[in-house]
């Protein structure tokens, strides 16, 4: 039998790559909706509506009354520590690579005691905590204790940065930075400590990027998404070295669907879909390898799509289109990424402040707020933003009732 170490015909080579650690993911259907809740940086718990009464782990019917009318509800997370112990020894190999891990048992305000890891500025139990739901690395729910307030700093234990994307010291490329957006994504990215940025030109030769390639640790390199030489030749020359990959290039228009309809879907989706495909073409294989290598535990790819993905907007019904399909390909890509460890984030603005959405009537969310939030969603581990009012607005009405903004949106 030849060595397991040596490829033989027959063998996938990419079989031979080694598996990164990471932590289980075995959790119930219940579990999901805690896990919902957090990609989106948010704790809910579930609540009996027959007894009132709190409950965790979440379970299909009510541990104190069996009903099963079960509901989600936020929570602040508002507790005491009342014990504590510090792991020195695990039989899961991702959390062996990470100890000593300090864990504990935190009783909440609202009647209800959870297991959790503790951040590293919380004083000794017996102490009052503020809990929170993160993301693991394989998308599994993790709840952390930390010091009453409201920063959060995950980046002082190994443990805890793992959950995170944290810019600091990371290689990122911006797809397009000739707009506003990309613009003021690489400002953000470089104020949070980016070792370098690659930012993505259609044309070498345009001035508009100027003053942001001047900024340190910045440079400019040829990419256009709807050429797949321009993006396979990109792919081949920084693919194995970049952490973050931020997708900002779209190409909106202000169109109806039974108005030049065909004519604005083409450019749309040549760029926000097949673009994005060519991306992950090019990227997608080294960007897991990069990650599973060891090296890098933080690595993310995210794109930034629209509210409208989720519930059309029929005054721009190609660009919504478009934003949908990528949307969907994000999904696929999320489940395909997780198996390396490697983070992919969503953002859902609404309209941007920019030569686009000129004449739409405010509230617009500014590019450096779009910006700002994506940092922010990196750094705390999220999966799923919403940035600004009208975003925040719109997904909630959606949770509540997808057929009533669909005729909401449709008088806009």
């Amino acid at each position: 039998m030849p060595s397991p170490s040596i490829p033989h015909r027959g063998t996938n080579p990419i079989q031979l790559m080694r598996l990164p650690r990471l932590p289980p993911v075995s959790r119930s259907r219940a579990m999901l909706r805690l896990t919902a809740a957090a990609s989106e940086g948010r704790f809910e718990l579930q609540s009996c509506r027959a007894c009132g009464r709190f409950q965790y782990p979440p379970r299909e019917a009510c541990a104190h009354c069996i009903s099963t009318r079960l509901a989600w509800t936020d929570c602040d997370g508002t507790g005491e520590l009342i014990s504590e112990t510090v792991l020195h020894h695990s039989n899961e190999p991702y959390v062996r690579e990470r100890l000593p891990v300090r864990i504990g048992l935190v009783r909440l305000d609202i009647g209800i005691d959870v297991v959790s890891y503790i951040h590293p500025a919380c004083a000794s139990a017996p102490v009052q905590v503020s809990l929170r739901a993160h993301l693991g690395q394989m998308g599994q729910t993790a709840m952390v204790a930390y010091p009453p307030g409201d920063h959060i700093d995950m980046s002082s234990s190994p443990l805890l940065s793992d959950m995170t994307s944290n810019p600091r010291g990371r290689n990122i490329l911006v797809t397009d930075g000739t707009t506003a957006t990309g613009q003021a994504m690489v400002q953000a990215l470089v104020d949070a400590g980016a070792s370098l940025v690659w930012i993505g030109v259609g044309e070498p030769s345009e001035n508009e990027h100027g003053a942001i390639a001047s900024l340190p640790n910045v440079t400019t390199v040829p990419l256009d998404l709807t050429d797949p030489s321009s993006v396979s030749a990109l792919g081949h020359l920084i693919g194995d070295k970049v952490d973050i990959l931020i997708n900002t290039a779209e190409v909106p228009r202000t169109k109806r669907i039974s108005l030049h309809g065909i004519e604005a879907a083409g450019a749309e989706m040549d760029v926000t879909y097949l673009g994005f495909l060519r991306l992950i073409e090019a990227f997608g294989g080294a960007m897991k390898s990069h990650a599973v290598d060891g090296n890098v535990r933080t690595a993310a790819w995210v794109n930034i799509l629209s509210i409208y993905a989720v519930s059309a907007l029929p005054s721009q019904a190609t660009f919504s289109a478009s934003k949908a399909a990528a949307f969907a390909v994000s999904q696929a890509l999320r489940a395909d990424m997780q198996q390396a460890g490697v983070r992919v984030i969503n953002v859902f603005p609404g309209p941007i402040d920019d030569e686009w959405n000129r004449l739409v009537p405010p509230p617009k969310l500014a590019p450096s707020a779009l910006a700002t939030a994506v940092v922010n969603g990196l750094k705390q581990g999220v999966e799923d933003i919403y940035p600004g009012d009208v975003a925040q607005d719109l997904r909630t009405r959606w949770h509540e009732n997808a057929k009533v903004l669909e005729r909401e949106l449709a008088d806009q």
